[in-house]
């Protein structure tokens, strides 16, 4: 790992054992992108791959002079309006009007390690020797305005960290319209978009098109990163597949309005643009006031969508999530939700959790419903204290008695939401984003908390902390179940209104960062209506998160297999439900519903009592499987075998970073009838050791890595789909998992 600069040729490269990036200054002042790809051997001079050549119908720089068009010029940070057409990473509004702005070079500095963004989530390094920092300070004369891109590059993986700071330094105000975290300009469009969509309980689908001229972009203008797109964004060559051909990795370390964008111009130049999303972003920045963009990742590999997907697995497992339970198994638990709902009492709740612990489940989890006068969705949200109709000796009764049980004590927060019937909203009505004189939208009866006051933010850390302090509270979860409307804040003037969204955004970060602070301890889960925020931002406050709302076993598949492009297997929420599921009706076997949970942070969501005792005893079963194995499943290198978006089957394995054991889950949609037979190729194994396979307590043979990666393992129905004496049946929604030592 290493960053040069080139006094002669002005060029910057950094690179490590897997990428270079390199770049240029450019006879403006402005920089040039040279490259970005596999490693290349330093050299002095990489003036080659900076191409000037007069062009009919382009503007160019400099008078009297024809090959320094910026149109037609790679760049590190494009600006409008001087000779490049193409979509901005930076738009700055200034006193007389003007839009155009002039970033030349005026220095630059390399340092080891990784600086912190502050009031932001960001990667970081436990040694500097992790990773290499350049700042590139550039300087527009005119406005006064500095500007600071920042690259880091870190010595393991095709992994380059980039952000933006800016600082007016000039004698008036300015507006910052439009500031990306990253822009980069590839040379071509041969490649595949690969974005992850959906909505509501069908989180983060891949969606795969190719690159063609003009623009195609995926965003967010919800106030959260939202169930609909999520901020990373794949570009591979047609070729690449989950195991061979180039690919890049785009992701956006933030949970608010986003856009992630390609433009292709007619000379099939691919401009890459992530960052906050420029509508309704306006950032007044008086002299001397500073704006720092989130941090956007990139990652190269030409190992194919597998290596791609475990570099960000490992980077966002180990150096973005922190704290106690970064590196720990998480516990086994059950959630009361889709056990009761809002109507419960203690004795219920306490009978719920005797039955878990027998079962071997180690943490209770309370959902809504505890606190203020909650008895729906349409009040008491904000309200942070214990029913004590429900709850006699509130909070930190009911979790003496789970601890009592041997069981650990988690309870459910809404902190960013407030319903209109509640004590908080009666006796502050303009801590609500609303704009005045204008309809108040609502979403599931509930108001959104203008946490852009620090005020505001303030309270409901009190109200939080004093549960924490005195609840034997060891895990929180964290919901947000609406996206923002009428974004005004009654605390800001009329010029600063298009501060709201990303000062709302930083007020969470403030208030996750003074609890997990305070609380180092205690275990976060984010959630958003399910995945309606599950993003990088949030990782580097709660090292796992809600993954949908949608329990049901088969939709999981889809969810938690895009879901795992870019996120790793531990940050991922995953339980057991009740059957039929109370999203879509369907009746899966209990086996298949926890084979698909174990690849997560593995629990429970229904009524352990009225199951019958086989099913508890099956339950009992999961649990010490799970606790065995969670290591492996939670934190080994996770590949890819087969997509539930391609057939009747899907699946997954995960295997030890010493390669000595591994777990693949094997998943049929429906049932067949005489079916061909089937193998399965494994991945990640050393090809020349003998493993021992196992599916339950059967054992189905030893075989080597290499057989096991190149010839299969054999899936095929022993039955061939007929109810034959002797032979383990098979239904519709089966699976197996497979244990490899």
């Amino acid at each position: 790992m290493n960053i040069t600069y080139n006094e002669a040729s002005r060029t910057f490269h950094l690179f490590n054992r897997h990428i270079s990036y390199i770049i240029t200054i450019l006879p403006n002042g402005h920089l040039g992108q040279l490259y970005f790809g596999k490693k290349l051997r330093p050299r002095e001079d990489y003036a080659h791959l900076l191409e000037m050549v007069p062009r009919s119908m382009s503007s160019y720089v400099f008078e009297h002079e024809r090959t320094l068009s910026l149109e037609h010029v790679r760049q590190e940070y494009g600006v409008y309006g001087s000779s490049d057409y193409r979509i901005p990473a930076v738009e700055i509004l200034q006193g007389n009007g003007s839009r155009i702005s002039d970033f030349c070079y005026e220095s630059h500095k390399i340092t080891k390690g990784k600086p912190a963004l502050a009031g932001l989530p960001a990667t970081y390094t436990e040694d500097e020797e992790e990773a290499m920092t350049l700042t590139l300070v550039l300087k527009d004369a005119l406005t006064g305005v500095e500007l600071s891109l920042l690259y880091t590059i870190f010595a393991q993986g095709g992994i380059l960290a980039r952000s933006a700071h800016f600082t007016n330094q000039g004698t008036e105000a300015v507006h910052l319209l439009k500031a990306m975290s990253l822009c980069m300009d590839l040379p071509d469009c041969d490649y595949e978009w690969i974005q992850f969509s959906g909505a509501w309980a069908r989180e983060r689908h891949p969606r795969v098109r190719r690159l063609e001229q003009g623009i195609q972009s995926v965003g967010s203008m919800r106030g959260n990163s939202s169930h609909e797109h999520n901020p990373f964004l794949i570009l591979k060559r047609p070729q690449a597949d989950e195991f061979q051909g180039e690919a890049l990795g785009f992701s956006l370390i933030y949970s608010g309005n986003f856009l992630a964008q390609a433009e292709v111009d007619t000379h099939d130049t691919t401009r890459v643009l992530l960052g906050i999303h420029p509508e309704w972003f306006d950032w007044k920045l008086e002299p001397g006031e500073s704006f720092q963009t989130p941090e956007a990742v990139m990652v190269y590999t030409d190992q194919g969508m597998n290596a791609l997907s475990q570099t960000f697995h490992e980077l966002y497992r180990t150096r973005l999530a922190r704290g106690y339970w970064r590196d720990r198994e998480r516990p086994i638990l059950v959630n009361n939700w889709e056990a009761t709902y809002f109507t419960f009492t203690q004795e219920e709740l306490l009978d719920l959790a005797k039955t878990a612990q027998k079962a071997g489940i180690e943490l209770f989890v309370l959902d809504d419903g505890w606190f203020g006068k909650r008895e729906n969705d349409r009040t008491g949200l904000g309200d942070w204290t214990p029913n004590r109709d429900r709850l006699p000796q509130g909070i930190p009764g009911l979790a003496k008695k789970i601890h009592e049980l041997g069981m650990k004590f988690g309870l459910w927060f809404e902190p960013e939401m407030v319903n209109k019937n509640s004590d908080l909203y009666r006796a502050h009505p303009d801590w609500i984003l609303a704009v005045p004189g204008r309809r108040q939208s609502q979403g599931r009866y509930q108001h959104v908390l203008d946490f852009s006051r620090p005020e505001v933010v303030d309270y409901i850390y009190d109200r939080m902390a004093a549960i924490l302090e005195g609840g034997y509270v060891s895990y929180v979860k964290w919901d947000m179940n609406r996206s923002i409307t009428e974004c005004w804040s009654a605390a800001l003037p009329a010029d600063r209104q298009g501060e709201v969204f990303h000062r709302y955004i930083l007020g969470v970060y403030r208030l996750y960062q003074r609890l997990t602070d305070a609380f180092p301890q205690v275990l976060f889960e984010s959630c958003a209506s399910g995945g309606g925020r599950f993003d990088p931002g949030l990782l580097y406050y709660a090292p796992q998160a809600w993954t949908s709302d949608d329990t049901d076993a088969v939709e999981r598949l889809k969810i938690q297999y895009g879901t795992s492009y870019c996120y790793p297997v531990s940050s991922m929420g995953a339980h057991v439900s009740a059957s039929p599921n109370h999203q879509l009706m369907r009746d899966t076997p209990l086996h298949t519903r926890a084979n698909v949970a174990c690849f997560g942070t593995f629990g429970y969501e229904l009524d352990l009592n009225r199951l019958s005792p086989e099913e508890l005893q099956e339950i009992k079963c999961q649990t010490s499987f799970m606790k065995k194995w969670r290591w492996l499943l939670q934190f080994g290198v996770f590949y890819r075998l087969q997509s539930p978006f391609a057939g009747n089957t899907a699946a997954w394995m995960t295997v030890s970073p010493d390669r000595e054991k591994a777990i693949v889950g094997w998943y049929r949609i429906l049932n067949t009838v005489n079916p061909p037979y089937t193998r399965l190729r494994l991945a990640g194994l050393d090809p020349d050791r003998l493993y021992t396979v196992r599916e339950g307590d059967r054992q189905l043979g030893q075989f080597y890595g290499d057989e096991l990666m190149y010839a299969g393992l054999v899936t095929s129905d022993q039955n061939s789909g007929e109810a034959l004496d002797g032979a383990e049946p098979s239904c519709d929604f089966d699976s197996k998992l497979y244990i490899l030592e």
